[in-house]
């Protein structure tokens, strides 16, 4: 097996480690590559003592991604047990259905033992889980003495070491017990700090529909009234109005930060143009400017006219 594949790659040197070190089979589990593909395994496990899976020896297929031990692997039971589905990768913090829960330095031992520390908890509609009654699974748990792997050839009965008492099996109990609360417990921090981080704050969203921005406050004086005094009512009803307009953009928490800024950006509706009162014109420089002109053309006529009574006396001339 070692001719076929890159003994340089990470995933290869990982699982021929694994390999040489679950070897030899133990009283409470077992699992090794297939001759051709070292990236499946098949395992072994014994039922967790005190409880509906007590006496029954289960399993299953352990499918590795190219990038382990950075990826989880698949795990499928193809002993019937009344817990996971039978041909079906099941739902585990320790599974390819959880990559977020997933640590590299958790290794296929890991999964064994995460796989004896879950059998006993309550499936709760978990992706391949099933709810058995206790009679159900205690008699799977007698039938499953009695299957034999066609893939690997694996019988049951003689898969593992005979139970014995000793303190290494209360040691692997005790493992599988505290590895499947951590593992629980880990998945439901990670999954509420997702839920916190990704639904906003109430009382952000309350101050954010409350409270004018600066922008919002600086499109309402747009056009004050050079004319009116600071206090009058003409830009407190524009104020009002445009945040009534823009209001509804902060309360909108869909929208991005960029649509954001373009609703508070825009140009005013012809409504708040007509609301607000338009700077008035100056008739006194007006009035001037008239004069002026005025006196020009009376000038220019005069001048015309002596012009022309000029020419006129010297043609009689």
């Amino acid at each position: 097996m070692e001719t076929r594949y890159n003994l340089k790659s990470p995933a290869v040197k990982r699982l021929m480690k694994e390999a040489a070190e679950l070897k030899d089979p133990t009283d409470h589990y077992h699992a090794q590559p297939l001759e051709d593909n070292l990236f499946e395994w098949h395992f072994t496990v014994r039922g967790p003592p005190d409880s509906d899976f007590d006496g029954g020896i289960y399993h299953g297929r352990i499918v590795l991604p190219p990038e382990y031990p950075m990826k989880p692997p698949s795990i499928i039971l193809l002993t019937a047990n009344g817990r996971f589905e039978v041909g079906k990768k099941i739902c585990l913090s320790i599974s390819g259905h959880h990559p977020e829960t997933w640590q590299p330095s958790w290794s296929i031992r890991t999964a064994l033992l995460a796989i004896i520390g879950f059998m006993p908890t309550k499936g709760e509609g978990a992706i391949g889980s099933l709810d058995y009654t206790p009679e159900e699974r205690k008699a799977l748990a007698k039938k499953s003495l009695d299957f034999c792997c066609e893939g690997c050839g694996s019988a049951m009965k003689i898969a593992l070491l005979p139970l014995s008492s000793g303190s290494a099996s209360s040691q692997a109990d005790k493992e599988a017990k505290e590895l499947a609360r951590q593992i629980s417990f880990k998945a439901e921090v990670n999954s509420t700090r997702k839920s916190d981080t990704d639904s906003p704050n109430v009382s952000e969203l309350n101050h954010s529909a409350t409270s004018p921005e600066p922008q919002q406050e600086s499109a309402a004086m747009a056009f004050p009234d050079p004319t009116t005094n600071a206090t009058s009512e003409v830009p407190n009803s524009s104020a009002t109005s445009n945040q009534e307009n823009i209001q509804p953009a902060s309360n909108n928490t869909s929208i991005s930060p960029r649509q954001r800024r373009a609703q508070q950006r825009r140009v005013p509706s012809s409504t708040e143009f007509h609301q607000v009162q338009q700077p008035r014109v100056d008739t006194s420089h007006t009035g001037s400017a008239v004069l002026i002109v005025l006196l020009t053309l009376a000038l220019a006529a005069l001048i015309f006219r002596r012009i022309y009574l000029a020419n006129e006396y010297v043609f009689e001339l």
